[in-house]
């Protein structure tokens, strides 16, 4: 069984717009995969109970407790492997990695971003698409490398932007995009993966 663990920081709604897709799409039966974690850097993260309430383990790793963005690296990555994981999820996961957890989990650790990567790494990608005049936006999947933002683009949604739209208009738009999308892309990691399987 292909263990994944899921990072959130926040309300985990792409969290658990993957494990919905997960229960309905039957994943441990189609591609030999399930959810086995889910863990936060904040406590009061609310995607913990969610997690909870699908029978999902779950674990707090509080960033604060650690001094250097190295040490709370160290310590995640010992919570995250405990549950061997094939996948590691980024989901609405409020941290920069380190490039040593990055380069632990290469080729297994994947993100999504509000925006159509390249365009608007970073933050305040809706404000700045909108400034720019741009017609579309959207969310991108994508591995995870040491520059952020910019890993291998594994799956892309476009959204349009409207006349009248603001960042927070466009971003209830991209995000209903995202709890499409992310699970759709992990799917096919998935499926990849298995069909190229020694």
């Amino acid at each position: 069984m292909k263990n994944i663990v899921i990072l959130i920081s926040g309300g985990g709604s792409n969290m658990a717009a993957i494990v919905r897709a997960a229960e309905r799409d039957r994943w441990a039966e189609r591609f030999g995969a399930r959810i086995a974690a889910v863990i936060s850097n904040k406590a009061d993260a609310g995607g913990l109970a969610i997690a909870k309430a699908h029978g999902i383990d779950t674990a707090v790793v509080p960033h604060k407790d650690f001094a250097t963005r190295e040490a709370f690296d160290e310590a995640l990555a010992k919570v995250v492997d405990t549950h061997s994981p094939g996948l590691v999820v980024l989901a609405g996961f409020m941290r920069i990695l380190t490039p040593g957890f990055v380069g632990r989990y290469a080729g297994r650790l994947v993100n999504i971003h509000p925006s159509l990567l390249p365009a608007f790494p970073g933050l305040h990608t809706h404000q700045r698409a909108i400034e720019a005049g741009c017609k579309v936006a959207g969310v991108t999947v994508h591995q995870v490398t040491t520059e952020l933002d910019h890993g291998p683009i594994l799956a892309q949604a476009v959204v349009p932007v409207l006349p009248d739209d603001t960042a927070a208009t466009l971003a209830g738009r991209v995000l209903a995009q995202e709890h499409l999308l992310y699970p759709r892309a992990i799917a096919g990691w998935l499926l990849d993966t298995l069909s190229h399987k020694p």
